[in-house]
Order: structure tokens, then C-alpha cells, then sequence
């Protein structure tokens, strides 16, 4: 099993920039796939941004060339850097990591955008 604990959180102008973290205990986290998911308010919850357990990434559409996710493996850590913040972009973020099917999540963390 994966336990994950999102942070990094809070308040940004547009255009600003944040950074969240995902802390994950448990064995085995270098063979997971670890994504970062957003719901926002009214809507289903969508993948933002994944790395692979081979270090690749792949990206939603509408945060390409804005967000970049990374891991460490040694530290058991996901970051996801988000740069020129938009007002759409406010959601409750979540971690996620998966392997063979199975899936696990953070409790979440909120991101509001707004001036």
C-alpha cells in the first residue's frame, strides 16, 4: 500500500506560481506511476499531470508549458511546480499513485486563484 500526504497549498494571485508536494510512505514507490488530479467546483476530478515509474511525464493540454511534475525516488517525494497560475486553474489537487491496477490518493490539498 501507498499513504500520501499532500501540501503546498493555499491562495495565488493569477499569474503567480506554486509549488505542491506529495510525501508517500509505503514500499515499493519507485515502481508506482504518481500523478497529480484536480477537481474543480461542479466538475469530475482530471489528471493534471503524471510521471512514470520510467521518469517520463505526460500533461493535461491545458497546463502544457505551465506545470512540471517530478519525483524522488530516494525521498519518496512528488512535486508539481506550477508557474503563470490562471484563474481555471483553481481545484482541489490531489496525488495519486498507481501500480498493477491499484490506486491510491491523498487527501487533497485546495488551490484558489484569484486576485
Amino acid at each position: 500500500q501507498l499513504q500520501l500526504v499532500e501540501s503546498g497549498g493555499g491562495l495565488v494571485h493569477p499569474g503567480g506560481s506554486l509549488r505542491l508536494s506529495c510525501a508517500a510512505s509505503g514500499m515499493f514507490f519507485r515502481l508506482y506511476h504518481m500523478g497529480w488530479y484536480r477537481r474543480a467546483p461542479g466538475k469530475q476530478r482530471d489528471l493534471v499531470a503524471v510521471v512514470y515509474n520510467n521518469g517520463s511525464t505526460d500533461y493535461a493540454d491545458s497546463v502544457k508549458g505551465r506545470f512540471t511534475i517530478s519525483r524522488d525516488n530516494a525521498k519518496k517525494l512528488v512535486t508539481l511546480q506550477m508557474n503563470s497560475l490562471k484563474s481555471e486553474d483553481t481545484a482541489v489537487y490531489y496525488c495519486n499513485g498507481e501500480r498493477l491496477g491499484s490506486d491510491y490518493w491523498g487527501q487533497g490539498t485546495q488551490i484558489t486563484v484569484s486576485s
